[in-house]
């Protein structure tokens, strides 16, 4: 191979990945953010806030499945390899995205409607499970050790900008359409774009090859016996330690980029426009962040960076909710703070991950363990926001993913610190 490949290979193979978790948060993003509308479509209509609330039960049980597709879809990357691993997660996000974009309605077959829905989130539940680790384990494994903070930086930087097209699709189509014809026809649109990207991100995927680590490490992943228990029993500082930083990590991504939306809506009363405006606002920020931020922790390492997180986090999460107003000002300074904090965190997820667990355990350790916290703290996040905003304590969720700063915090504090460091 010649010097000019070995410098392109590495664009291509940052690109397709990126494009696959593009399009996985691009339909995870999609549903929390248009449940507004399709609510009361799916789920009975007499009741909005009875509908909206089962629509993020639905969206949290889903969750539940993510550990399944991490456990799956990881020990099948663990020993198949990333690549096919990777193209099955697209395949079942695009069709679960599909199947939603054509779902009757409950007023055409009743709770078939609600069931045909959980069916769509199951299978892109067990597909985000499993992309989450395979690409997470894919990008530390391709990235030389003094840059893997850089190559890290590049899943958030899809991840936000499925985000971003999902929020300017929904600014776009509210500006556009009235409120009738959203909760009639314009929130499917969302979805079925969400299919053809699906093909895109296929035929991308199809041009990656397999990592050289894995390649190198096939034979010994396919003799571990008892994989799960093996991150456990070997491993279990880092399985505590991925639980702990997790936990913060998935609070922050699931309130500004899902609780928060509905919230400002139906709680706060704020305009769908302006918020969709405030969160476009404050995605591009943090996707403008992301490989600055990698870059400073290639340079002075994870743990100073991680623990900055944290800490503003604690400080600043319960004064920042008070900003979720009407006001469109307070809402993108809302928005816009929040996320460029936690891009201290997301630039650097990846790598941090992918360092935790040797190569034959890498996939099924980060995607068990790091999906169940997901499941658990993630998946409950709009519906628990929503139920304490409905007993009148709005602000009671804030509270809480402040005390999750301060636990993230003294467990960062016991993290090895990895920068420039060989992956095992």
């Amino acid at each position: 191979m010649t010097q000019t490949a070995r410098h392109r290979l590495p664009i291509r193979q940052l690109v397709a990945a990126s494009a696959g978790n593009t399009l996985e948060w691009f339909d995870w993003t999609i549903f929390a953010t248009f449940s507004v509308y399709f609510a009361t479509e799916v789920f009975p209509a007499g009741n909005s806030t009875a509908a909206q609330v089962n629509t993020f039960a639905t969206y949290a049980l889903a969750f539940f499945f993510r550990p399944l597709g991490g456990v799956l879809l990881g020990r099948f990357a663990d020993t198949r390899g990333r690549k096919p691993a990777m193209l099955l997660t697209i395949v079942l996000m695009a069709v679960g995205s599909v199947l939603i974009a054509v779902l009757p309605t409950f007023e055409q077959v009743g709770w078939f409607s609600p069931a045909l829905l959980l069916l769509a989130r199951i299978a892109q539940g067990i597909s985000l499970g499993g992309e989450v680790s395979n690409a997470s384990a894919y990008l530390g494994e391709i990235a030389p050790p003094e840059r893997r903070g850089r190559y890290s930086s590049f899943f958030y930087i899809s991840t936000g900008a499925a985000v971003l097209s999902a929020t300017v699709l929904g600014f776009v189509l509210a500006r556009t359409l009235d409120k009738a014809d959203m909760t009639s026809y314009g929130w499917r649109l969302p979805f079925l774009l969400g299919g053809v990207f699906g093909l895109i991100a296929l035929w991308l995927r199809r041009t990656i090859p397999e990592t050289e680590l894995f390649r190198s490490r096939r034979d010994s992943a396919q003799r571990v016996r008892n994989p799960l228990w093996r991150t456990l029993r070997d491993h279990p500082r880092a399985v505590g330690q991925l639980i702990g930083f997790s936990m913060l990590s998935t609070l922050c991504y699931y309130t500004f980029f899902s609780a928060l939306t509905p919230f400002a809506v139906t709680t706060r009363g704020a305009d769908p426009a302006d918020v969709f405006l405030a969160l476009s606002i404050g995605t591009a920020v943090f996707i403008a962040l992301q490989y600055p931020m990698g870059a400073a922790a290639d340079r002075f390492g994870r743990k100073p960076q991680l623990l900055v997180w944290a800490a503003l986090i604690a400080v600043l999460i319960v004064p920042l909710s008070l900003l979720v107003t009407p006001n469109l000002g307070g809402l993108i300074v809302a928005f816009t703070v929040g996320l460029a904090i936690y891009t201290a965190m997301t630039s650097v997820a990846p790598a941090l991950m992918s360092e935790l667990f040797p190569t034959e355990l890498r996939a099924l350790g980060i995607g068990a363990w790091y999906n169940l916290t997901v499941a658990v703290f993630g998946g409950t996040a709009p519906l628990l926001i929503s139920a304490l905003a409905g007993a009148g304590l709005q602000n009671v969720f804030f509270y809480y993913v402040a005390g999750a700063a301060v636990i993230a915090f003294f467990v960062i504090r016991t993290l090895p610190e990895t920068r420039g460091g060989e992956l095992a």
